[in-house]
C-alpha cells in the first residue's frame, strides 16, 4: 500500500465519526496532494468509507495524474468538482471541507442537494508528519539556514533589500531547492519593523538593522527561517532589543515538547517581552505548522488552545517592532519530540554584522 492510500485510509474512519458521512469531498489542493499526492492546480478527492475513492481532475494534467497518483485512474472533465460528485451515484451521503468555497458548494447542492460540513479533519492528519515529510522538511531548512549564511557573508552597504531577496531564492536553487517557499522578507532599517516588508530599493545604509525571513520549498514541503543582522557594530538599544528577542525565543523553544500546552508556550515568549516593556511591539503569532503549506495549524498565539504532539513541525518566532527605528525577529522550524525541540533550522541566533 501507498504511504498515499495509508494516509485515507487513516482519514475514513475520521469522517464517519466527526460528520456521519459516506463521502468526504476534499477540494483544498494541499489536502489533495497529502492523501494522492498530486501537485497540480486542479483536483477534487472523494474519499469513501467504503474503501472506494474518486480522483478528478482536467486534461491538462493526464500525464502528471497518472505519474503521481498510479493507484486512483483519473474522471477527467475541467469541469470537474461537478462531475466527481455526480459520479458519486445515489445513496451515499456526503460531506465537504469547511474551506470549500460557496461556488463550490453551490455545485454539490444542485448535485446532491444536502451535505455537511467537516472542519478540519485532513489537516488533523497532516499536522504530525511521517518520516517522508520530516525529511522533505529537514532538507528544505537546511537549504534555508544554509543560503541565509551564505547571503549575510555577501551583504554589503549599498545593497537593495530587492535584490539581496533575489539573491536569496537564487542561492535556494543552487542549493537545491524546488522553488521559494513564500516571498522572501528582507526589510532593512525602519522597514526591518514592518513584519511582513516587501522589499523594495532601500539600500543599505551603516546602522540598519535587516530581516530577513525566508524559507526554501523541497518536495513540497516549506521551510521558514528569520534572522536579524546589523550593518556596522550595533547600538546599544539594538543588542538589547535582540537579546530580549533571543531569550524569548530561547524561553519558548526549549517548551516544544510533546504535550506542552500551546498557550502556556506563546507565554513563555510573550511575557518576557511584555516584562521588559514591549507588549505592544509583539503583536503576531508565536508561530505556526509548517508543511505542504506555509502556514498550517497548530497556530501558537494568547488565545491557541491545545496542546503539542510529538512529530509537529511548528515554527518560533518572536518579534519586536520599534516603528521608524527597527525590528528584530529570530525564527526557527523545529520537530517536536516527547524530550525537547529538534531544530531544523541550525544557523547561528547571535546579531551578526554585516557590510
Amino acid at each position: 500500500m501507498s504511504v498515499h492510500a495509508a494516509r485515507r485510509d487513516r482519514l475514513r474512519a475520521l469522517v464517519a465519526d466527526a460528520t456521519g458521512s459516506d463521502v468526504l469531498l476534499v477540494t483544498h489542493l494541499p489536502n489533495v496532494q497529502y492523501l494522492t499526492g498530486f501537485s497540480g492546480s486542479n483536483a477534487v478527492l472523494a474519499v469513501g468509507s467504503d474503501g472506494q475513492d474518486l480522483f478528478g481532475t482536467d486534461g491538462r494534467y493526464v500525464i502528471q495524474a497518472a505519474q503521481q497518483v498510479p493507484d486512483l485512474v483519473p474522471i477527467v472533465d475541467r469541469d470537474t468538482l461537478r462531475t466527481v460528485v455526480a459520479a458519486l451515484g445515489s445513496g451515499r451521503t456526503v460531506a465537504v471541507e469547511s474551506t470549500m468555497t460557496l461556488a463550490q458548494g453551490a455545485v454539490v447542492d444542485a448535485e446532491r442537494g444536502t451535505f455537511a460540513v467537516a472542519d478540519g479533519l485532513v489537516e488533523r492528519l497532516r499536522a504530525v508528519k511521517d518520516d517522508t515529510e520530516l525529511a522533505a522538511l529537514e532538507r528544505a531548512c537546511a537549504i534555508t539556514s544554509e543560503a541565509i549564511e551564505a547571503l549575510a557573508g555577501e551583504m554589503r552597504v549599498g545593497d537593495r533589500e530587492v535584490d539581496l531577496a533575489r539573491r536569496l531564492e537564487q542561492l535556494f536553487g543552487e542549493l537545491g531547492a524546488d522553488d521559494r517557499s513564500f516571498e522572501t522578507i528582507v526589510g532593512s532599517g525602519p522597514n526591518s519593523a514592518i513584519g511582513h516588508h516587501e522589499p523594495g530599493p532601500r539600500r543599505l545604509a551603516p546602522g540598519d538593522l535587516i530581516v530577513v525571513d525566508a524559507g526554501a520549498l523541497v518536495d513540497g514541503y516549506h521551510a521558514d527561517m528569520t534572522r536579524t543582522f546589523v550593518v556596522g557594530e550595533p547600538d546599544a538599544w539594538q543588542v538589547e532589543v535582540h537579546d530580549l528577542v533571543l531569550r524569548a525565543q530561547t524561553s519558548a523553544r526549549e517548551r516544544y515538547r510533546d504535550g506542552a500546552d500551546l498557550r502556556e508556550v506563546d507565554a513563555a515568549a510573550r511575557d518576557l517581552v511584555a516584562d521588559a516593556g514591549h507588549a505592544e511591539h509583539f503583536d503576531h503569532g508565536l508561530g505556526h505548522g509548517v508543511g505542504l503549506e506555509i502556514h498550517e495549524p497548530p497556530f501558537l498565539g494568547p488565545r491557541s488552545t491545545g496542546t503539542m504532539s510529538a512529530g509537529m513541525a511548528i515554527t518560533v518566532e518572536p518579534g519586536v517592532y520599534l516603528p521608524g527605528r527597527g525590528g528584530v525577529r529570530i525564527e526557527d522550524t523545529l520537530v517536536v519530540t516527547p524530550g525537547g525541540p529538534r531544530v531544523l533550522t541550525p544557523a547561528a541566533r547571535g546579531l551578526r554584522v554585516v557590510g
